[in-house]
């Protein structure tokens, strides 16, 4: 997740930094170090961070200490003397819980290592429920999430449709008729735990980028119940000054109308693209009434190429990345949505484009609520 840094102003200032501030960015170095390079001795951190031996041997004792970092015994190296200790993140002895509100007709939740594998799930489905009756299911999901855990937790993730301000209020969400609900606040006040709120495409984009071989300058398309995306630019999340940067699902695609949205207007992109119409246009196809399904999945493709266009013109994106089901996803959608692409955009010089499917797309948004939690935690990118 990014963190905001503003230019100084002419004639400011800089602020000196205190040393509890100096100390916490030396202790989030190790844990970063050793989160993605593993197992290593405290001679070799000290060599790859650039301090002092003294140094790291005190953050790794403070480190143990918090349960952050275990020693895993002597290294197998064959060098001459008393072999080192090597230390890790407690990677297994540490868990998260992840939500993912944003798949149709279920909500699913997750506890995770901190290397992101999922260890158990829970789900619940959903029906006609709205609004509070949401709300209460997503807080009795957790609550069993957290039960399932068999190690202490560093917290929860939650991925959901909609806008999500820095506190963790979901400000909108039509598709679950949320508005101005206070997420982190009442998952906080019902387990007791530091929660971390983000839109589910924001959650993608980073699981996407952390762990999977996302660009530095990407954007990824989530598709589920509704459609949302999120934007990473210079290996920095984009958030926007509404907190809603690659909220695309409620732009109109094209002058020529459409179907009715939930948030009121006609012709939304999630008119065209999100799984529940996807999933009804190609069943009605299949049956012989309205479009041929490859044209349902075709036209759903070019409007969405519609709407990225300018999008990937104006950032020069070296990705464009769609997460949902790859039933849907595969083939003449996603050729259509590069096609058109092409046919909207200069030609570039090498690297070309590269339009393709999310690695994990099932798993995709809970992994990414563990790298948020990594970073509010641990300090971890």
């Amino acid at each position: 997740m990014a963190i905001t840094r503003h230019p100084m102003r002419p004639g400011g200032a800089r602020a000196a930094a205190l040393p509890s501030h100096g100390r916490a960015h030396n202790l989030s170095l190790v844990l970063q170090t050793l989160h993605s390079t593993g197992a290593m001795s405290r001679a070799d951190l000290s060599r790859t961070l650039g301090l002092t031996r003294v140094t790291v041997s005190d953050l790794v004792a403070e480190l143990i200490e918090r349960s952050h970092v275990i020693e895993l015994g002597p290294s197998e190296k064959g060098r001459p003397g008393k072999p080192a200790t090597l230390i890790d993140l407690n990677r297994r002895g540490l868990q998260i819980i992840g939500l993912d509100l944003a798949e149709n007709n279920v909500l699913r939740a997750s506890v995770m290592d901190l290397d992101g594998n999922i260890l158990h799930r829970e789900q619940t489905a959903v029906g006609a429920e709205r609004g509070q009756q949401v709300t209460a299911l997503v807080l009795e999901l957790a609550a069993r999430a957290s039960t399932a855990a068999s190690a202490p937790l560093l917290g929860i993730g939650v991925g959901t449709p909609g806008v999500v301000d820095p506190d963790g209020v979901v400000l909108t969400a039509p598709n679950l008729a949320w508005d101005q609900v206070p997420l982190r606040e009442l998952l906080e006040e019902a387990t007791g735990l530091p929660v971390l709120v983000a839109n589910d495409a924001d959650a993608a984009v980073l699981a996407e980028y952390t762990f999977g071989a996302g660009a530095s300058d990407m954007i990824l398309v989530k598709i589920g119940r509704g459609v949302g995306s999120g934007l990473m630019v210079n290996g920095q999340r984009a958030r926007g000054v509404h907190s809603a940067a690659g909220e695309i699902g409620h732009v109109v695609v094209g002058t020529d109308g459409g179907a009715q949205c939930p948030c009121g207007k006609r012709g939304c992109l999630e008119t065209w693209l999100s799984v529940p119409v996807l999933e009804r246009g190609v069943a009605r196809g299949a049956a012989g009434s309205g479009q041929a399904p490859q044209e349902v999945l075709h036209t759903a493709g070019e409007r969405l190429a519609v709407a990225l266009a300018p999008v990937v013109a104006a950032l020069d994106l070296a990705e464009v990345v769609l997460s949902g089901p790859p039933e849907l996803l595969q083939g003449t959608l996603l050729d259509a949505v590069r096609r058109t692409l092409a046919e909207r955009m200069l030609p570039h010089r090498p690297p070309q484009l590269v339009v393709r499917l999310a690695e994990e797309p099932h798993d995709v948004v809970l992994r990414g609520t563990a790298v948020m939690v990594l970073w509010n935690q641990l300090g971890v990118a």
